[in-house]
C-alpha cells in the first residue's frame, strides 16, 4: 500500500477552467486536489454555485485538503488587521462549504514581528475553526523573512495552538536556503500537507521563482531525502504537485496531470 495519497494542486494546470481541473485530477488517476479561491470566486461571479464545485468533487471521488489562499492577517494591526480577517472569513466559508480540511495561510512578505504573527495565527485559527476548516501556516521561500520550516515553526510553536499546522514544500525550502533536515524538527501530524516539486540548479536559488519548478525527478533536489524524512516523522497523507511552470501549462492538462502522478510516484514508491 502506498505511503501517501497524491493530490494535485491545481496551480499545475492553471489555464484549464475550474470545474475541468476537478475532472482532470479525477480521471488522472489523483486522489485529492487543491483548489485556489483565485478561481473559486470567479467561478462565483460569473453566476457558479459553490454546490457545483461540490458536486463535481464528489462526482470524481476527490479529497479536497486545501484551499488557497488567506493573506492580510499575518504582520497587521487595528482597521487593517479587521479588514483582512473579513476577508479570511469569506474564504474559509466557502473553504467549508467545499469540505476542505484546510486552508492555506501565507506569510508577509516583509520583516514580521514573530509574536505579532504568531498571537494572529492562533486568532485565525480560531476563527477557521468556528467555521469548519483549519487555516494551516506556510513558509515561502523568497519572502524576507518566513521562508523556511524553522520559521514557520518558531511561529506556530509561539502561537501555542494545539491545532497548529504548517504546509511543507520542495521547491520552498530551497529557495529559502532551508534544509530538507529540519523536515525531522516537525511531527507528522504538525504537517497539513506536502506540496511536492523539483526545481533546476540553474539560475542560482535567488533567482528562482514560482515559475522555475519542475516535475519531480526533473532538477536537482533530493526529493527521496525529503519522502524519506517525511515517513520517519509519520506523515503519511497527501503529496501534492504543485507547478507554476509556463511550459507545463501549454500542454494538455490531463497529459500533465498523469505525467506527474508518474512522477511523484517513482520517488516516494521507489
Amino acid at each position: 500500500m502506498p505511503a501517501f495519497k497524491y493530490c494535485l494542486n491545481s496551480s499545475t494546470i492553471r489555464p484549464t477552467p475550474l470545474l475541468e481541473k476537478i475532472r482532470v485530477a479525477g480521471q488522472a488517476g489523483y486522489s485529492a486536489i487543491e483548489l485556489w479561491h483565485d478561481d473559486i470566486e470567479p467561478y462565483l461571479a460569473a453566476g457558479g454555485k459553490l454546490s457545483d464545485i461540490r458536486k463535481a468533487l464528489d462526482d470524481q471521488r476527490l479529497e479536497l485538503p486545501t484551499t488557497i489562499y488567506l493573506r492580510g492577517w499575518c504582520d497587521t494591526t487595528g482597521d487593517e488587521h479587521s479588514k483582512g480577517l473579513d476577508e479570511c472569513k469569506r474564504r474559509l466559508e466557502h473553504a467549508a462549504a467545499l469540505g476542505a480540511s484546510y486552508t492555506i495561510a501565507c506569510p508577509a512578505l516583509g520583516k514580521v514581528d514573530v509574536a505579532l504573527a504568531a498571537r494572529n495565527y492562533a486568532e485565525l485559527l480560531d476563527i477557521g475553526l468556528s467555521i469548519g476548516v483549519k487555516p494551516a501556516f506556510e513558509y515561502l521561500g523568497f519572502v524576507e523573512q518566513i521562508n523556511s520550516i524553522d520559521a514557520a515553526l518558531e511561529i506556530i510553536t509561539l502561537s501555542k495552538h494545539p491545532l497548529a499546522t504548517v504546509i511543507v514544500d520542495p521547491f520552498h525550502n530551497f529557495r529559502g536556503g532551508g534544509s530538507f533536515s529540519s523536515l525531522s524538527l516537525l511531527r507528522g501530524e504538525q504537517i497539513a500537507i506536502s506540496h511536492f516539486n523539483d526545481t533546476p540548479a540553474s539560475p542560482p536559488r535567488l533567482e528562482q521563482h514560482d515559475h522555475s519548478r519542475v516535475l519531480p525527478g526533473q532538477g536537482h533536489l533530493d526529493l527521496k531525502q525529503w519522502v524519506r524524512l517525511l515517513k520517519e516523522i509519520g506523515y503519511d497523507r497527501w503529496l501534492s504537485l504543485e507547478l507554476f511552470n509556463e511550459a507545463l501549462w501549454a500542454r494538455d492538462p490531463l497529459e500533465v496531470a498523469k505525467i506527474g502522478l508518474d512522477s511523484m510516484k517513482a520517488i516516494a514508491e521507489s
